[in-house]
């Protein structure tokens, strides 16, 4: 089905509008400025966020919290050992009566799918979402059936109890424009959300919706249209140029990778009230945008299980690295 024409509000409207979602991501989860800024920028970006980290530190929460500011139809789903590909995309009854197939639509017809510890299912039903991730459908009984626009899966997957754990294959984690690593807050922190929630002022429900869906398609329109100078294209080549050859880590980066590099600092542009994208935008998204595309040179190919804390280190240094090397234009 045909969408209608965009309607690109003015810069400075969009900006006022995140800058509100973001404060609202904010009180939700206190401690996510970081992870709750990546987020948009990837809802910007028209891309896929997956988030890492302990139990119980609001990675959920964050993924439902955005989508009732955006108004869209939100859908979870548990990933479990004996989830099915069904389960996930849809299936069709045969009605005996008409004599005719009905699909059942699965939760990826949403604006926004929360994949829940998306590491503890099987990598066949993991492979199910590449279609839907990359392309925006789903092709069954030799059909192709179209997803709503904006459509984001938001994954979420810990950082501890790899037990019973299957390591996301890496074309699916290239899928994901961004990985979002949240932390344990500081002490401080931890002791306002306790009054916070002893207040009962934590409730994701009670979230009012700041945007539509239809306005969240206008932004992403607006941030592909950020310009970007040949220069700054220049110098996302030469960082992962220098990621391909850096001598510490294996798999380089696709040319997905690049891609996705360019639009997250768009989006990052976007977000700051910029019309244009700045090396600094580069930098901000640099590492959330490959961390989770690369392994370390020393280690055995599947050998992992999630994405460990001290690995995640390693290869962020690796990054920041890289970053100090490389000339910025």
């Amino acid at each position: 089905m045909a969408l209608a024409p965009l309607a690109v509000p003015p810069a400075n409207a969009i900006k006022s509008k995140l800058d509100l979602i973001q404060t609202r991501l904010e009180n939700v989860v206190l401690g996510s400025q970081e992870a709750s800024s990546l987020l948009i920028i990837s809802l910007l970006a028209g891309g896929h966020a997956l988030i890492q980290g302990e139990p119980g530190i609001g990675k959920t929460s964050l993924a439902k919290a955005i989508a009732h500011l955006i108004h869209g139809r939100f859908r979870r789903v548990q990933f479990t050992p004996d989830l099915l590909p069904s389960d996930i995309l849809g299936y069709s009854v045969y009605h005996q009566a008409s004599g005719r197939f009905e699909f059942m639509e699965g939760p990826v017809f949403s604006h926004l799918l929360l994949a829940d510890e998306i590491n503890r299912t099987s990598p066949r039903v993991q492979s199910a979402l590449l279609e839907c991730m990359n392309e925006g459908q789903v092709s069954l009984d030799g059909e192709t059936r179209y997803l709503a626009t904006p459509f984001m899966v938001v994954a979420t997957q810990n950082s501890l109890y790899s037990t019973g754990t299957f390591a996301l294959p890496e074309p699916q984690l290239d899928r994901f424009l961004i990985s979002i690593e949240m932390q344990m807050p500081p002490p401080a922190m931890q002791s306002r959300i306790l009054q916070q929630h002893l207040q009962g002022n934590h409730q994701v429900h009670t979230l009012e919706p700041l945007a539509t869906v239809e306005e969240v398609r206008g932004w992403q329109q607006a941030a592909r249209d950020i310009a970007v100078a040949e220069t700054i294209c220049h110098y996302i080549v030469a960082l992962c140029e220098a990621v391909r050859h850096h001598r510490k880590l294996r798999q380089g980066v696709s040319t997905r990778g690049s891609l996705s590099l360019l639009r997250a600092a768009q989006a990052s542009a976007l977000l700051q009230g910029q019309s244009a994208v700045f090396p600094d935008d580069v930098k901000r998204v640099f590492i959330p945008v490959l961390a989770h595309r690369l392994a370390l040179a020393d280690e055995e190919q599947g050998s992992w299980s999630g994405e460990e804390p001290g690995r995640r280190r390693q290869i962020a240094a690796c990054l920041q690295s890289i970053l100090s090397e490389v000339p910025v234009p």
